[in-house]
């Protein structure tokens, strides 16, 4: 049978720890399920503030859980070494309360154990049931970031904690964006002078803990582990993010609630990644394969452990609002299979104002287009609705190679729309100088392609590449000037590839004029040749 709480004691009661320093009671704040807390101060000349920064824990003194937790403090979590711990791992917090003393202390001949902590605000539980049972995603990644910074803290320091649930995280009493891992009364020394535990299931000590995260080996009544503390952590994670556990129904019954964790474990990831929508819980599903994969005794990869939830960063403060509906999961009892549902739902979401919109699911068709050709519905669906409501009217479908000078006009304004019919016009109707076309787009084509420029200011003398994508300046346009002026072979050149067919017939005519002038010098000199033989007949005759 539970004992009933202490008594409370009286208002002001000066208590004094093993270190002979004073503490003065204010009221009660809080109570749980062994013990008081009391808010306190340690100046006892005066009343204790409203918002002083220490709490008493008051239990029985044969209490066993206030014992082992400051035992847990005592030996692993002394202020000067978590310090040390921040330093070399480069932390700006460790979510781990101060410990600031202990004593007993005796009233109406009824003994009792205190311990003196720094004061904490309000459990996360709390937060969870204001929001409706769920967190953000970002927020339970943040959430389980910070609790691995804890348990490897506690884990190197050869104890577990074996009861991590919403209601042991507590938010900072002053400073709400920093959260703590408290109550270490079923924490455990797993690893007793570096020796750890042996695997030993024990049914008589089975289902031990918090039902709805307590590890498959805490059902069978195995001692706590490394391994089990990730695995709670995980069920953790799972439940802050989608609202629900598989078990949920069934946590009057022990072994079953076993059961549909094994289950939950053998089916990884799927089992997980079902439970929400969109795959919200894809980081949650890798962390448990991680803890799947350790062994009772293996020391866990907790850097790797991180980098699966850090995946979503970069982050910012903590969010503790509640979330958006697109990150609701499905409850997981009440899923139909996939045959069961409707091929007329569609998802719905809500936008920052919480209005709610119904998301279309679109499937596009991939189909080149042949030149010339319009697109159709199926290749720009979104213009779908907009074309259907407005009248039907014609517009020019420019080909690839008119889009190359068609695009630098404006075609909604009615300058532009002038501007880009004549420009069409001229490409068609052949006006256009083949000659001014290609400049235009060879210039336009070297504004975009990368330039080696020295760097003068260097004094290492190293070169560097730059994006050349701005306008061109005074000097490029004298660099153009005497690119096609003094490279006449690389402009022909440049130019028939560009050209393509237009610059092939050039090549024809220039090829058929030669031709002729050469047939011209030809009989010209056949003529010469004629004349002066003649010549010579005449006066060999005279």
């Amino acid at each position: 049978m539970k004992r009933p709480l202490p008594s409370p004691l009286p208002n002001d009661w000066i208590l004094r720890d093993t270190e002979k320093r004073k503490w003065r009671l204010g009221k009660i704040i809080g109570k749980g399920g062994f013990g008081v807390i009391y808010s306190a101060s340690d100046c006892v000349d005066a009343p204790v503030p409203e918002d002083t920064n220490y709490v008493i824990k008051v239990e029985f003194r044969e209490n066993g859980p206030l014992f082992s937790e400051l035992k847990f403090y005592q030996r692993a979590a002394k202020l000067e070494n978590i310090n040390k711990w921040k330093r070399n791992k480069r932390l700006g917090f460790l979510g781990i309360p101060t410990y600031w003393g202990s004593g007993l202390t005796e009233c109406n001949g009824t003994s009792y154990r205190f311990m003196v902590m720094d004061r904490l605000g309000t459990d996360l539980q709390k937060v969870i049931v204001e929001n409706g049972g769920q967190l953000r995603k970002q927020t339970v990644l943040q959430l389980g970031c910070l609790m691995l910074d804890v348990l490897e803290y506690i884990h190197d320091n050869e104890y577990v904690h074996a009861d991590i649930k919403a209601a042991n995280l507590l938010l900072g009493h002053r400073d709400p964006g920093k959260v703590y891992l408290a109550d270490y009364g079923l924490s455990y020394r797993y690893c007793p002078n570096g020796e750890h535990k042996e695997y030993k299931e024990n049914p008589k000590k089975g289902h031990n803990g918090t039902i709805e995260y307590t590890s498959i080996d805490a059902h069978k009544g195995v001692a706590p582990s490394r391994r089990g503390d990730l695995e709670v952590l995980g069920y953790c994670l799972l439940h802050w993010q989608c609202g629900t556990l598989p078990w949920l129904s069934v946590l009057r019954n022990p072994v079953q609630v076993q059961e549909a964790k094994a289950k939950l474990i053998a089916d990884l990831p799927d089992s997980v990644i079902q439970m929400s929508t969109s795959g919200f819980t894809t980081e949650v599903a890798s962390f448990l394969l991680g803890v799947k994969a350790l062994g009772y005794n293996e020391k866990p990869d907790y850097q790797a452990l991180r980098k699966v939830l850090l995946g979503a960063g970069p982050w910012g403060p903590l969010d503790l609002s509640k979330p958006r509906t697109v990150e609701t999961a499905r409850p997981a009892m009440n899923r139909n299979s996939s045959s069961e549902r409707s091929s007329k739902l569609k998802p719905v979401t809500e936008d920052e104002d919480g209005n709610r919109a119904t998301v279309k699911s679109i499937l596009p068709k991939v189909r080149y287009r042949i030149q010339g050709e319009s697109k159709t519905i199926d290749q720009e669906p979104w213009k779908a609705i907009s074309r259907a409501e407005e009248p039907a009217k014609s517009r020019p479908v420019a080909s690839d190679e008119d889009d190359l000078w068609l695009h630098e006009v404006h075609s909604k304004t009615q300058e532009g729309t002038k501007k880009r019919h004549k420009q069409k016009s001229s490409v068609v109707s052949g006006v256009m100088r083949t000659d001014e076309a290609w400049l235009s787009t060879r210039k336009r084509h070297r504004e975009f392609r990368p330039r080696f420029i020295p760097d003068v200011s260097n004094h290492l003398g190293s070169n560097v590449w730059e994006d050349y994508c701005t306008s061109p300046s005074e000097e490029d346009v004298n660099w153009n000037e005497h690119q096609w002026t003094g490279c006449a072979y690389e402009y022909t050149d440049d130019q028939y590839r560009h050209n393509n067919g237009n610059n092939l017939e050039n090549v024809h005519r220039t090829c058929w004029s030669l031709e002729m002038y050469a047939v011209v010098i030809v009989v010209a000199l056949l003529l010469t040749l004629v004349v002066i033989t003649m010549s010579f007949k005449n006066c060999a005759y005279f």
